[in-house]
């Protein structure tokens, strides 16, 4: 009786790609993946103002992909700048207070084009 899969590479154990060892046997250090980024001169920035519940009011940065960049990174560049709170949601960075023209302008020395709305 024959199996199903015999002859075929499925019926073979898998083995490393980089050194042709069992993967059991492989000390092949994991391979890193780098995530790609997207230059920041290829973006544009939505930035607005939202109020909130209990009239908070809290500047929104949007339409920034999340894939292509490291959004915790430059919301904590934001809020630095900003002297506020804030946060990464939904793909969106939340900056406590009124900072667009601050946001703006950060954004644009970083290299992102902006747009209000």
């Amino acid at each position: 009786m024959q199996r199903l899969f015999a002859g075929t590479p499925f019926d073979r154990p898998p083995t490393c790609e980089r050194c042709g060892r069992l993967e059991s046997e492989c000390e092949c250090p994991p391979p890193t993946i780098e995530p790609v980024r997207i230059a920041p001169e290829k973006q544009t920035a939505r930035v607005r103002l939202e109020k909130r519940v209990k009239g908070k009011v809290v500047t929104v940065v949007s339409q920034l992909s999340a894939d292509g960049n490291d959004l915790p990174a430059l919301a904590a560049k934001l809020k630095e700048k900003c002297g506020s709170g804030g946060t990464v949601k939904d793909g969106l960075i939340e900056i406590q207070g009124d900072h667009v023209t601050t946001i703006e302008n950060a954004l644009k020395a970083i290299g992102y084009r902006t747009r209000r709305g």
